[in-house]
């Protein structure tokens, strides 16, 4: 019996971090595309870092006694074709793995899987706003074989340094094979996207409180709308990452491989799980933003229209004194009341009187 798999590669979750190292540059000891080469017998780290090319005779040579597990940050079509002939992988894979903005998936090639996890990494910032960046993407490609797992991330986060160390931890797990290092990545980008998740629920629930709460005296919802469009972006970035994946990881974990050891696949539904009640989250964030933006569209539509009825109120007031001083600026010799001595302030005294009546009316029924 193996350990625990969830405590042996999920560190501790912190809300609104991802689970996974930030890094941005490849290891600076490595010349190359390779960030770390090493075989594995038994589950334990047989030598120092290795060529591919070593490692893979030597596993070879073993007869089935370990595996290798090669790490690649963003590798030109140079830097893996020498890899990709060494462990025959498949031309279309390689060509993915190269030039990465994949979709996730799964692919079997022969004997080899291929499998891409889009990484999600939470942007930190002040105060949300209409240019915020929220989640920022990055990938992770596996080639996994009978003794053999090459990983390839492109991105500044994902770092899968860490991941190494704890499993080598952790002898028994890895001496599961590569399917071990596969499950591995895989629960820590789903992991990855649970704290994601919490985090942008968080920059929701500020928003939907601003556009719910009384704005400020002189200020509109336009910024609020702005906003809300910028976070809906995201949210979609975010769920372009985890909905394709859902039908790679029930594959995982429903259908019997022989690449894939059957300890490990029970764990593939602990993951498939996880992933399913994320991708829930993500589809309600969606479907809350659109009630969010409807209601400040509603909002802004309701201001609009009180605006408008105040503008017209004050235009029907000022249309009474306007109609009375043009009556009597048309210069006609026989006007009302010209001659009279109280003329003056009695057409005064009534152009007063209608305007207050007006107002209060007006105000009676809420117009102003």
């Amino acid at each position: 019996m193996i350990r625990d798999l969830r405590a042996a590669v999920r560190p501790a979750l912190r809300r609104g971090h991802a689970p996974y190292d930030y890094d941005t540059t490849r290891d600076p000891s490595a010349n190359s595309a390779v960030v770390d080469c090493a075989v594995y017998r038994d589950g334990r780290r047989a030598s120092e870092p290795v060529s591919p090319a070593e490692a893979m005779r030597r596993v070879r040579a073993e007869n089935g006694g370990g595996f290798a597990w090669i790490g690649l940050h963003e590798p030109t079509e140079q830097e893996f074709s020498g890899i990709a002939q060494e462990f025959g992988l498949h031309p279309l894979a390689v060509e993915d793995a190269v030039h990465a903005h994949q979709r996730p998936k799964l692919e079997r090639y022969d004997d080899t899987l291929f499998t891409v996890f889009k990484t999600i990494h939470y942007v930190e910032h002040a105060e949300l706003t209409a240019t915020s960046e929220v989640v920022e993407t990055g990938e992770v490609m596996c080639f996994t074989g009978r003794d053999f797992i090459i990983t390839v991330r492109h991105g500044g986060q994902g770092s899968l340094r860490a991941l190494r160390h704890r499993l080598q931890d952790d002898p028994e797990l890895l001496a599961k094979g590569p399917s071990a290092v596969l499950h591995a990545i895989a629960d820590q980008v789903v992991d990855g996207y649970i704290a994601v998740a919490d985090a942008v629920q968080d920059d929701i629930d500020e928003v939907e409180i601003d556009v719910f709460s009384a704005p400020a005296k002189g200020s509109s919802r336009g910024g609020d709308a702005s906003r809300i469009y910028q976070l809906k972006r995201e949210v979609l970035e975010f769920k372009r990452a985890v909905t394709p994946l859902i039908r790679p990881m029930q594959v995982l974990s429903e259908r019997p491989m022989r690449l894939v050891d059957p300890d490990i696949q029970k764990y593939f539904r602990d993951v498939a799980d996880h992933l399913a009640r994320v991708h829930e989250q993500v589809v309600s964030f969606d479907d809350l933003l659109n009630s969010i933006l409807q209601a400040n569209l509603a909002q802004a539509s309701v201001a609009q229209n009180e605006d408008m009825r105040k503008i017209t109120s004050w235009a029907a007031i000022f249309a009474v004194p306007t109609m009375i001083a043009g009556v009597y600026g048309m210069n006609f010799e026989h006007m009302p009341e010209l001659k009279w001595k109280y003329g003056y302030p009695a057409v005064m005294i009534v152009t007063v009187v209608i305007c207050f009546t007006i107002h209060r009316g007006f105000k009676r029924n809420g117009w102003l």
